[in-house]
């Protein structure tokens, strides 16, 4: 009786303490499983070879989870800055079941930093890209392509030129056209700004003291916490200080600028607006109504292809990816299982 009663009480326990999920369920046992995969001994982690007009040059990525139908790259922004502060995704992505790749484009974090700025054009990128997604086996039964920021740039050019290596495309806080996000930074962020520290701003910039603290300490208080990350700087997150910190200024000001008030680099001419509806592979177009890119402009892009649907992130900024988390993440795994199930059509 005692044996019994003692054995009841273990079971008792052992539930009540989660007992039943010690032995995962197949499909998490398949999620986790590595055997067999030629990135087990480094977790995941694969340098990839890049051929580029300049040599060969080395690419870090690494995978997380398994899953043979839907698997994503993503392309962080900048241009020039890493996969670190994309890490919120795994808090996400493997309680959907969804396999996902972290990647730092050449001359990023991880990756080899060569110090050619020929390297730095968009065709090469995407190029780059291509390289990758071959080595890491994808292909149009699973390749979900996700790209933030400048990521939504280089997706965008990937999708208008190897949109059949595609299952599904998300951009994410990032306009179709350079010249109407910098009108709209002139014509609504700007005049929406205290104007005495805009003026500061802006003096700066046309002084070239881009390194001076003061202008760093303006941009942050009364930029940055509007339409970058809406949060307090001591509570960023830490792989978004440590992104901040590891970023590539080469490359950045090279293709972006050295300004935060709007795009002057090689880039200042990039348009792909009248392009958008050759883009025919399910898309979800990420916007948030404090970004630093218009979310109508956003919203009027999803409407232009095919087969798209627009997710705003009410409370969010361009990082809405942490600043209305909830929404963004519930928003893109409801994509992907969408696409997955067969019933994506549209908002």
């Amino acid at each position: 009786m005692m044996r019994a009663t003692s054995l009841f009480i273990g079971l008792l326990l052992l539930s009540a303490c989660g007992g039943e999920n010690i032995v995962s369920s197949p499909q998490q046992n398949a999620y986790l499983d590595y055997s067999g995969r030629d990135d087990l001994l480094a977790g995941g982690v694969r340098l990839i070879p890049i051929e580029t007009p300049k040599g060969v040059f080395r690419v870090w990525t690494k995978r997380t989870g398994n899953n043979p139908t839907a698997k994503v790259l993503l392309l962080h922004g900048g241009p020039g800055f890493s996969h670190e502060y994309l890490e919120a995704f795994d808090s996400y992505l493997p309680g959907a079941g969804i396999e996902y790749y972290y990647y730092d484009q050449l001359g990023s974090a991880y990756s080899d930093k060569p110090e050619d700025p020929e390297l730095w054009e968009l065709p090469r990128f995407v190029e780059e890209v291509e390289q990758v997604r071959q080595a890491l086996g994808l292909d149009a039964s699973n390749f979900y392509l996700y790209g933030i920021s400048w990521g939504g740039i280089l997706a965008m050019e990937y999708a208008l030129k190897y949109q059949q290596n595609l299952k599904g495309l998300v951009i994410s806080n990032m306009m179709s056209s350079i010249p109407a996000y910098n009108e709209y930074a002139n014509n609504v962020l700007m005049p929406a700004m205290d104007q005495e520290v805009l003026k500061q701003i802006l003096a700066m910039e046309a002084a070239g003291d881009f390194s001076n603290p003061r202008y760093q300490e303006l941009l942050t208080s009364n930029f940055y916490m509007d339409h970058v990350l809406r949060m307090p700087p001591e509570q960023w997150p830490d792989p978004v200080m440590r992104a901040f910190a590891n970023y590539n200024h080469e490359i950045y000001v090279s293709m972006q600028g050295p300004s935060e008030m709007g795009a002057s680099g090689k880039l200042v001419n990039w348009d792909r607006s009248g392009d958008l509806g050759q883009i025919t592979v399910p898309t979800l177009v990420i916007g948030a109504t404090h970004d630093t890119m218009d979310p109508k402009h956003m919203e009027w892009m999803a409407g232009q292809m095919a087969s798209s649907r627009f997710l705003l992130c009410p409370d969010g900024s361009h990082l809405a990816l942490y600043d209305d988390q909830q929404v963004y993440f519930d928003g893109l795994i409801r994509f992907i299982k969408d696409v997955e199930a067969g019933r994506f059509g549209g908002p």
